[in-house]
């Protein structure tokens, strides 16, 4: 499996979905059992739950003290009750930026598909899960879906903020996170990768430029970001809105828009935000 479209025309030519078709393949390659391959899983869903909720309950500082307490602060105002986008929404973004503030204080989190980008698929999968009122079963089933969107990406683009700006990060988890929202709402392949490629196209172009070169601003609030539009992205899908341009053109494109990037764009902190008279003075401040 190469591509969306193949991956497409295999699950319904065996009318399975993307995470079973995911499960196999790492059975295939791994040589484990399928349970070991499902306790993996579970294990990085475990440790998913644990740094999407620690930042909410816990003043986490990050080592450059750039970041910290904004998980507590939204969960405090979600527990207001009188939130413009609503408590599903503002609890999401709350476990979205507490998975990053754990990250950026040195704490334990499942890179997915980077470390940047750690808080959106946790923050999505988890929240959508909660308001649906699904098993554990399907929670875990989501991550592969997931899983195999992230692998086509990684395959036929990059995932990578050094060589495809911060579209390759939290654009890549965003889509796999929106697309394994689709799958656990019971949407077929095509419109998980519908929703995929409509997350991609609306953060086309996203610069990689983190303050004093640390992961941490703008970095944290994107992942708040890429969460908002995952949500939304699957339930565009769901209503049966599709993507003109098919998936797989849409990785292509992606790729071709990072490489064009300069290099000062590129996780490089010589562009964009990381070089503005703030930025520099925070920087500064950081390194003395």
């Amino acid at each position: 499996m190469s591509s969306g479209k193949e991956l497409i025309e295999i699950c319904n030519k065996e009318n399975i979905a993307i995470w079973e078709y995911t499960i196999r393949g790492e059975i295939e390659k791994s040589g484990l059992k399928r349970t070991q391959v499902i306790d993996k899983m579970k294990h990085n869903l475990s440790v998913m739950m644990s740094s999407s909720l620690y930042a909410q309950e816990n003043n986490v500082v990050s080592v450059s003290g750039l970041i910290g307490g904004d998980a507590l602060k939204i969960k405090q105002y979600a527990n207001i009750g009188e939130t413009l986008t609503g408590d599903f929404m503002v609890r999401a973004m709350a476990r979205a930026i507490s998975s990053s503030e754990v990250n950026a204080a040195m704490g334990r989190i499942v890179a997915c598909p980077t470390a940047g980008s750690c808080g959106i698929l946790p923050a999505v999968v988890i929240s959508a899960w909660e308001k649906l009122k699904k098993s554990e079963e399907d929670l875990v089933h989501a991550l592969f879906t997931a899983s195999g969107v992230g692998i086509i990406i990684a395959k036929n683009a990059t995932i990578a903020g050094a060589e495809g700006g911060c579209q390759a990060e939290c654009g890549s988890a965003a889509a796999m996170a929106s697309a394994a929202v689709v799958e656990m709402m019971g949407g077929s392949p095509e419109q998980a990768f519908d929703a995929a490629a409509i997350v991609i196209k609306n953060v086309l172009g996203l610069v990689c430029d983190p303050v004093a070169g640390l992961v941490e601003v703008p970095c944290a609030k994107r992942n708040i970001a890429g969460t908002v539009s995952a949500l939304t992205t699957a339930d565009i899908a769901m209503s049966g809105v599709k993507s003109k341009i098919p998936f797989d053109e849409v990785v292509w494109a992606m790729y071709k828009v990072g490489r064009q990037l300069p290099p000062e764009l590129r996780e490089t902190a010589m562009g964009g935000i990381a070089i503005t008279p703030t930025a520099l003075k925070l920087k500064e401040e950081i390194f003395k």
